[in-house]
């Protein structure tokens, strides 16, 4: 008899247990499916830090394969960006121009007249045009490193839009100043080349210019251009003072893709 009371006890005992998951009591089963799936996380986190302690170069092959994403990212959004601004990118009136006017393949700078890497990458701007008469050299005009910059700017393109067939000549001698490039200085050399400084000052007040530096920003920002100098060569952007042997060999990818 009493075993009967004790297995119709423990009869039930399972059935109120049962009764009771169906209820909605499921704290029980939960913490323990918690435990196992800790259990089971905790140990694949050590095979995994043990794998990776025995081989370190996996971290870096996957550095190099996101920087490698990143990059390809990247380029596909600037050859976009360049396919609907080709014409601001390439063609705009208050950009200077030096090589040919009318060659074949186009490299356009951004660049700052108080940037020491622009003054020394002028050197290879003159390397390139003169090698390849069928290079059409954009000078675009980024002032970002100095309030000096931006006024000196603002004298080169009003001096471009009076006297373009001359802005290589003011170009050069600015960028080739000793110390800063500044508002005077620009307007000195601007009138040794024949500017009236009174018609250059008036010129400088023109409203289109800074419409069009601030369009540039614009543009640069799109471009992913923080620093001078920068390039666009093709459907290409790049950054930095390279030299002219690894621009060349943009150009000849360009014009290859031509």
């Amino acid at each position: 008899m009493k075993k009967t009371v004790l297995l119709g006890a423990s009869a039930l005992g399972l059935a109120l247990l049962a009764a009771g998951y169906v209820a909605g009591d499921r704290d029980v089963a939960m913490t323990t499916r918690a435990q196992a799936e800790t259990l089971d996380r905790t140990a694949i986190e050590n095979i995994v830090r043990e794998y990776l302690l025995a081989n370190p170069e996996i971290l870096l092959e996957a550095q190099d394969a996101l920087e490698a994403k990143q990059q390809e990212q990247q380029r596909l959004v600037h050859l976009d960006t360049i396919k609907q601004n080709k014409d601001a990118i390439f063609n705009s009136s208050f950009d200077g121009v030096v090589g040919n006017p009318d060659g074949k393949i186009t490299i356009v700078e951004f660049y700052d007249y108080n940037c020491g890497y622009c003054k020394r990458a002028m050197d290879d701007m003159d390397a390139l045009t003169k090698a390849d008469p069928e290079l059409r050299f954009v000078l675009k005009e980024f002032p970002i490193l100095s309030a000096d910059s931006q006024k000196a700017s603002i004298v080169s393109m009003a001096f471009h839009l009076m006297q373009p067939e001359k802005y290589g000549e003011f170009h050069r001698a600015l960028m080739a100043t000793e110390g800063r490039a500044t508002e005077d200085e620009a307007i000195r050399i601007a009138v040794s080349l024949g500017a009236d400084e009174a018609e250059l000052r008036e010129k400088m007040k023109d409203p289109s210019i800074p419409q069009a530096l601030s369009a540039t920003y614009e543009l640069a920002t799109k471009l992913s251009v923080t620093g001078t100098p920068s390039y666009v060569v093709g459907e290409e952007v790049v950054f930095g003072a390279l030299g002219k042997e690894v621009l060349a060999g943009k150009i000849a990818a360009a014009r290859e893709a031509l």
